[in-house]
């Protein structure tokens, strides 16, 4: 049994399902060794609506993942997504003290650049910083240890409303699991399907979930921008349902396993059997007329995409185009579709960089949960368990006095 200090796990609270993905942290990176997943009831265009539902579906996701990897979860590292989300981008300038560059120095630059208005009821999720300017000299991502005066940062600042966060902390810690972070869904996304290179030359992430889509957008190594719109696979399941009219839980079933995004590419040949509602005996349909329903929805989407693309004004440098993940993906000849309507390469997003049960979790489906463990990895030394009332307050209180008297002493 891997011991718990080893272990680093993903929970993606989604729209449509609840994903618990267990990492072990090993020499080599990151092993899954357990893959959890259920049916989401309690949440809608990726906010919790029913605290009850939200639980079960959590519980029965992570004892799941328990019983595959023989070990008991009780950190978690949470995503969060929809409409309530907004990012934009900041600037701070400090001076440098010793006239060289310390931990204190960036911690009071970040501090700078956060210092913005925000309304009473949101908070910031993420600060991220983009490049730092030492003396004009910018591009600097390391700046710890320069020489010089005067530094300066920009950074992306996501923010979110305070309920929904709260929501989702009080959803885990009702299931006995602390929250060690929340992370906004789509840049955990971007941790399992985007390369280095491609974050360098500019990329933009699509995760297409089944009540939101996710946009991120990076340039430089950077992330420049963040959005999420509230449409998703949902609204396929939903035109499937009255256009075949046929039950939501069947209309599901068929878009999974015989949705096309192109209906050129169907053979006017293949059939499918649709049930019928109200006990009425089920119907034999041409697959053409489900590619009919699915194509222009997947079209809207694409065109709201695009719209955001061109309105955050980086259009010009996603040099390497765009990756589309997310469950609603999983479609048959999308990212030929997503190419059309973009006017850019589009290629279809599968997790990796991890080892142990990955034919299991490469899947676009299992990106965000995957990501989630990665991201998790990575900022296990800044972890900070997070609470529901005071005690959060209290730590945030406690560590920026002992940022005060490290500074001063």
């Amino acid at each position: 049994m891997a011991r718990r200090d080893e272990i680093v796990v993903g929970l993606d609270i989604g729209t449509t399902k609840i994903a618990c993905i267990i990492g072990e942290v090993t020499d080599d990176g990151i092993d899954i060794i357990g893959i959890g997943s259920h049916p989401s009831t309690g949440l809608r265009k990726g906010v919790v609506i029913n605290i009850d539902a939200t639980i079960n579906s959590i519980k029965k996701a992570v004892e799941e993942a328990e019983l595959m990897a023989g070990c008991e979860v009780n950190t978690v590292y949470a995503g969060i997504a929809g409409g309530h989300i907004k990012g934009f981008n900041s600037h701070g300038i400090v001076a440098v003290k010793e006239k060289e560059v310390r931990p204190a120095d960036l911690a009071r630059v970040v501090d700078a650049a956060r210092a913005v208005a925000i309304p009473m009821d949101r908070e910031v999720i993420h600060v991220i910083p983009q490049e730092y300017i030492i003396d004009d000299q910018d591009g600097i991502r390391e700046p710890l240890g320069m020489s010089g005066v005067r530094l300066e940062a920009k950074v992306h600042i996501v923010t979110g409303s305070v309920t929904s966060a709260q929501n989702i902390i009080k959803c885990a810690n009702a299931c006995g699991l602390n929250v060690a972070d929340i992370v906004l869904e789509q840049l955990a996304s971007s941790e399992a399907v985007l390369s280095e290179d491609e974050k360098e030359l500019g990329v933009a992430v699509v995760d297409i979930g089944g009540g939101t889509t996710d946009i991120a957008i990076f340039s430089g190594g950077s992330l420049v921008h963040t959005a999420v719109l509230s449409v998703g696979g949902n609204h396929l399941t939903n035109d499937i349902a009255v256009g075949l009219r046929t039950p939501m839980a069947e209309a599901e079933r068929i878009k999974q396993r015989y949705g096309c995004a192109m209906t050129s590419r169907v053979s006017p040949e293949e059939t499918i059997e649709v049930p019928s509602v109200g006990g009425r005996p089920p119907r034999v349909l041409s697959r053409q007329i489900l590619s009919e329903i699915i194509e222009p929805r997947v079209e809207e989407i694409f065109a709201f995409v695009g719209r955001e693309l061109r309105n955050s004004g980086y259009e010009d440098l996603i040099a390497s185009g765009v990756v589309i993940t997310g469950g609603t993906t999983i479609l048959e000849h999308m990212p030929e579709l997503a190419e059309e309507v973009l006017g850019t390469p589009v290629r279809r997003g599968l997790p990796k960089g991890v080892g142990g049960l990955v034919d299991v979790v490469r899947n676009p489906k299992f990106a965000t949960g995957v990501g989630l463990v990665l991201y998790g990895a990575d900022n296990v030394e800044q972890q900070s368990i997070f609470r529901i009332r005071e005690e959060r307050v209290y730590h945030k209180v406690a560590n920026r006095m002992r940022q005060w008297f490290a500074e001063i002493f």
